[in-house]
């Protein structure tokens, strides 16, 4: 994550693949070098710590804020334990008053419509992330995204699981470890074509243009999936880069060509994976892998037939 105060798009090229190097504490263009800010300062504690007692024991706050939550974990939260600030027990006869600021200090968290809205959001946006397997730094951006949204009342009148699906989308996307629209349609009971729409949507209103998706990013996720060696990987990006250099993947959905790439690769390398099975994983059909083939090999020598 970059800092707030720090443009997203670089001055000199306009790219916007803008790099952070913790050891330098700089913050620069992966395209064309260039420094956009450096003397970061490292917002981590100044402690080590080898396990999880001993980081327990050094800690002096509270856990850092996050845009994952609807009060950012700013508030004040009342443990279920019945115990003072001194970790004495509290008195039986208190424990029934206890209760009571307990509940209401939870319904003072989230007093509006907009805070419940949010509060909700964030909620399936968690599920969504963990159903997907999407690492923590996704999620953060996926929440930054939602709420630029609700703060630009673009949620109005569209159903909150569609936003949230389509925030998260647009957030792997942006980060390079794309998912599809069938993987956000299955976790998120919203269709696919709703997702998309609202994708485009975000996409229009908040300014954020991202390029196409390509093939090879989803070649790491489908081997894995599927058991393949690293060996099997870099075989098939080989032969996605020597497609593209030949303008065979132009308008060709990503997932097929990555899918028939893995499929390629396996019969050269002798890790041979059926159609089916690839198909599967892609979330594509056997007949998408055959023609995908057909239009590769016709440009390209696989030195393969199927």
């Amino acid at each position: 994550m970059l800092a707030a105060d720090v443009k997203q798009q670089c001055p000199e090229c306009q790219s916007t693949d803008l790099r952070e190097d913790s050891q330098r504490a700089e913050i620069y263009c992966a395209h064309c070098g260039v420094v956009l800010d450096e003397f970061q300062i490292d917002q981590g504690p100044e402690w080590r710590a080898f396990d999880h007692e001993q980081r327990d024991k050094r800690a002096r706050t509270g856990a850092p804020s996050t845009y994952t939550i609807s009060d950012k974990g700013l508030s004040t939260i009342i443990d279920w334990k019945n115990k003072d600030s001194n970790g004495r027990n509290i008195p039986e006869n208190n424990k029934a008053q206890m209760q009571r600021v307990r509940k209401w200090n939870k319904r003072l968290r989230i007093s509006n419509a907009g805070e419940r809205n949010l509060a909700f959001a964030l909620g399936e946006l968690d599920r969504e992330s963990s159903s997907l397997g999407i690492p923590r730094s996704i999620r953060e951006d996926a929440a930054k995204i939602y709420r630029d949204a609700a703060r630009m009342k673009l949620i109005r009148g569209r159903s909150i699981e569609s936003m949230v699906a389509a925030s998260l989308y647009m957030a792997c996307r942006r980060n390079n470890i794309p998912r599809t629209l069938d993987e956000m349609s299955d976790v998120s009971s919203v269709s696919k074509k709703q997702v998309g729409k609202n994708y485009r949507f975000l996409s229009r209103e908040l300014k954020i243009k991202l390029r196409p998706t390509s093939p090879s990013d989803y070649i790491p996720r489908f081997a894995s999936k599927l058991g393949l060696s690293g060996m099997v990987e870099s075989k098939a990006i080989e032969i996605i880069n020597k497609a593209k250099s030949c303008g065979v993947l132009n308008g060709k959905g990503p997932t097929g060509i990555a899918a028939t790439a893995l499929y390629i690769s396996s019969i050269l390398l002798g890790e041979r994976k059926t159609q089916r099975d690839i198909a599967e994983i892609a979330g594509i059909t056997e007949v998408t892998i055959r023609n995908r083939y057909k239009e590769i090999s016709e440009q390209v020598d696989l030195g393969v037939s199927l």
